[in-house]
């Protein structure tokens, strides 16, 4: 079994969580379905532009191999390895997301405050412990190259996107004008 699918099924899909946490908080509107969506959407877009770089550099990886079998088994053996620690932190995910939705208002706020922030503040850590299940698993090198490119791509689409739409900070600084014809940083 190849582990190509769940990945980028898991990347894209925290692409679209990053995107939405990009904008979370930058408005106060209490009905805010449309921009909740557009924000995941553009995550969604941002991440899968970035996870051109991972699956290019597995192509190139494979296209260079002198036994392009072998070298295929142990990619999918640092893929398994890699999807192991990133489908237990996807479980928690998961789980805190349906106490949330499942459970009373206080009760699901509870869940999302005590399970999605810390959550939240690991997913540097999940990308670590799979890259060293990709080196643990057999995956070698080549796994570890492909499965930290995929990480510094999942991890950067927040921060694009937030700096891209949301960032309200770029817009009051750099040269505004004091006075006609003086300039002022």
């Amino acid at each position: 079994m190849t582990p190509a699918a769940p990945l980028v099924l898991l990347g894209l899909v925290d692409a679209a969580f990053s995107g939405f946490r990009a904008y979370a908080g930058s408005d106060a509107r209490i009905r805010k379905q449309r921009p909740n969506t557009r924000a995941a959407l553009r995550g969604l877009a941002v991440g899968s532009a970035l996870l051109l770089v991972p699956a290019l550099v597995g192509t190139l990886v494979l296209l260079t191999a002198h036994d392009r079998r072998d070298t295929y088994a142990t990619l999918t053996a640092g893929g398994i390895g890699y999807l192991i620690p990133l489908t237990v932190y996807a479980t928690a995910v998961l789980l805190s997301l349906g106490a949330y939705f499942a459970l009373p208002f206080r009760a699901g706020t509870l869940a999302m405050v005590i399970g999605l922030g810390p959550l939240t503040l690991l997913r540097p850590l999940a990308v670590a412990a799979a890259c060293l299940g990709a080196i643990l698993n057999g995956g070698g090198p080549p796994a570890l190259l492909i499965g930290l490119t995929a990480g510094a791509a999942v991890l950067s689409v927040e921060p694009l996107v937030h700096r891209r739409w949301y960032d309200r900070t770029r817009h009051r600084t750099g040269w505004v004008c004091a006075a006609s014809g003086e300039r002022h940083r």
